[in-house]
């Protein structure tokens, strides 16, 4: 049994960090404008400070899905450029200056993203903010754009080129996630440096989710995301046409229709591939679905937990099976050859000190391959953010630190400071030597690539570094990813005959 106080007995280590991944690219307000080439948008995923206590591979495991589905809808005409500022490469380019700049905005990163803004505006370029956080705070947006995308940009990019082209852009545009998601073009990968992500196949079968926590960016006032579904051979089309042995489906919650699920199941099964998904616990309800999905090529699913107190979740109006029944229903993902990476919240209001020590506890009894945490963070517009709001518990409202690595909160049963310790605990603890040890699977055989990946992914972030500023993720993980699948489909054959004799290797789930 762990030590409840054990977070708190001597100070956590700190850990290593390169200034270049926590400070962006300056951006000289000396330099002066440069020629703008008609025709030519530039996407920007803006620089956001990383975290030392987490793996620096969950920033590099596939691109961000919104900008490459604008660039989908790009007319022909117009040349499009993508540029990642978490890539390393430097500040986004300006020679020729492109006259429109797409710009991603998260509340995060908001700050660089206005500087960014403000930097392209001042030389001419017409600057397009979109994301959660213009829709959540537009009027703070609004003074670093030229037009507001709000809502759906896929449906309103094309419909902004074509207002800028004619000299008529509209300070905001707006619309709804209503439409027919199968009506959506494939997003436009030809334009990813593919050698700096783990996999450039992320794809979306379904948007929406059917919970409605109190704490997530679904409940964001205005934003509403009705559940829709594309045709499951769409998504096997895309898998296909990008040429990866690997996808990660980046959905929030690929299991809310279950029938749905099956059917993209059986749909992706022929392909050979592998792939990973966000899924609440929940889909174990029906043990012959989590069959299907590993006979897909299903190698592991991002799980949130959230929290192991049943209190906390009926609080944050989760939907969700008991605690208690948490470690059995993990069992069924593990006996079909999925592995597990549990996400889990830090400090609700039901959480005390011992939170830390008992989850991390409850992780290495059920040897969980993989786990993330969050430091509990009222996004502005969500209830969660009013209740803070009205009972006086926010700290300050600097969006950098909203990064679920910083207490922005006052917490009920412990100080801030001791909720930023112990979540620096519970992640070297569980990065651990020996906690790794402890978590491997059951078959022996699956041993050593568990190991591997392991190390690789949790204990590596000087050589993370590394392969992220020389863009050599994708060549140096392609292997083990390659073995991987070739280990999967083996299982798969063995488990269509009813054998369950031999666990697959392990892929970095989604959503870590």
């Amino acid at each position: 049994m762990s030590d409840a106080h054990e977070p708190f007995l001597r100070p956590v280590k700190k850990r290593w960090i390169p200034r270049e991944m926590t400070t962006a690219p300056v951006l000289d307000p000396n330099l002066p404008a440069e020629s703008i080439e008609p025709h030519f948008a530039l996407l920007i995923n803006p620089f956001y400070p990383k975290d030392a206590n987490a793996s620096f591979g969950k920033h590099v495991l596939t691109p961000t899905l919104a900008l490459t589905s604008f660039a989908a809808t790009t007319p022909a005409h117009w040349r499009i450029e993508y540029f990642d500022e978490n890539l390393l490469h430097g500040r986004p380019p300006f020679r020729p200056m492109p006259l429109v700049v797409g710009i991603t905005v998260h509340l995060t990163f908001a700050r660089r993203a206005y500087e960014l803004a403000d930097w392209y505006r001042a030389r001419g370029s017409r600057v397009i903010l979109g994301g959660l956080h213009v829709l959540s705070c537009p009027d703070e947006c609004a003074p670093h754009a030229d037009a507001l995308a709000l809502g759906d940009g896929v449906q309103l990019w094309p419909r902004i080129l074509w207002d800028i082209e004619n000299g008529c852009l509209q300070p905001r545009y707006v619309a709804t996630y209503e439409n027919d998601y199968r009506d959506d073009p494939p997003p436009r990968r030809a334009i990813l440096p593919r050698h700096s992500f783990l996999t450039t196949t992320s794809l979306i079968a379904t948007r929406g989710c059917h919970n409605r926590c109190g704490f997530c960016y679904l409940a964001t006032d205005g934003l509403r995301i009705p559940y829709r579904m594309r045709h499951p051979q769409q998504v096997v089309e895309e898998f296909k046409s990008d040429d990866q042995p690997y996808a990660v489906f980046i959905d929030n919650n690929l299991g809310s229709r279950r029938d749905y699920l099956d059917a993209l199941c059986s749909a992706l099964r022929p392909l050979n591939k592998i792939w990973s998904a966000a899924v609440t616990i929940d889909v174990t309800d029906d043990p012959s679905l989590i069959r299907n999905m590993a006979r897909a090529g299903c190698t592991g699913v991002f799980v949130g937990f959230e929290s192991l107190s049943d209190d906390n979740l009926a609080a944050a109006h989760k939907k969700t099976p008991k605690t208690s029944d948490y470690a059995r229903r993990v069992r069924i993902l593990h006996d079909h050859g999925v592995q597990v990476n549990g996400s889990f919240v830090l400090g609700f209001d039901h959480d005390r000190k011992d939170v830390f020590a008992r989850t991390a506890e409850w992780i290495e009894e059920n040897r969980l391959e993989c786990a993330t945490f969050h430091i509990l963070t009222p996004y502005p517009a969500t209830p969660l953010f009013r209740q803070m709001e009205a009972e006086g518990r926010l700290l300050h409202r600097n969006w950098t630190l909203y990064d679920t690595a910083h207490a922005v909160f006052q917490p009920r049963h412990m100080s801030p400071e001791e909720l930023e310790e112990g979540y620096a605990w519970v992640y070297q603890r569980l990065f651990s030597h020996a906690s790794i040890w402890r978590r491997r699977p059951h078959d022996w055989q699956a041993v050593p690539l568990y190991l591997a990946m392991s190390y690789l992914y949790k204990r590596s972030n000087r050589f993370w570094h590394l392969l992220i500023k020389h863009d050599l993720v994708n060549p140096v993980w392609k292997p083990l990813v390659e073995m991987t699948r070739w280990r999967h489909v083996r299982y798969r054959r063995q488990l269509a005959q009813e054998m369950y004799t031999v666990a697959p290797g392990q892929v970095v789930s989604a959503g870590v």
